[in-house]
């Protein structure tokens, strides 16, 4: 199949431990929910992940909602598991479990370091 096959889906969801399917690109994403995933993950400090714009291919956009079973785009995968979208992630973050999940996949959270600042004021 094309971009939008299974297969071809989930290559691209385990050819990074961060995959976010979005609209738009992380330098300009081209909707609010997208733009909210993004700075979620800056500031974690989360640079390094793969990005891939849906707009660009309608086949991926429909793909990727069959692969999840979830209707809405932006998806976010952390080692090739489903999380979620901007929602899940807003709460993950708020709750504490973004970090522990970023810590799995032996990424260390921004918010880390920024909470030991904190505590020497």
């Amino acid at each position: 199949g094309g971009s939008g096959s299974r297969e071809a889906v989930e290559r691209l969801v385990r050819a990074h431990p961060v995959v976010v399917f979005m609209k738009g690109s992380p330098a300009q994403p081209l909707c609010g929910f997208s733009n909210a995933v993004v700075q979620i993950l800056r500031l974690h400090g989360v640079e390094d992940y793969r990005a891939h714009d849906v707009l660009q291919d309608p086949d991926l956009r429909q793909g990727i909602k069959n692969y999840s079973n979830w209707p809405t785009i932006p998806q976010v995968y952390l080692n090739g598991e489903f999380v979620g979208g901007c929602d899940i992630l807003l709460q993950m973050h708020q709750n504490g479990d973004l970090v522990e999940e970023l810590k799995k996949l032996g990424i260390r959270s921004a918010l880390l370091d920024a909470e030991k600042d904190q505590d020497k004021k």
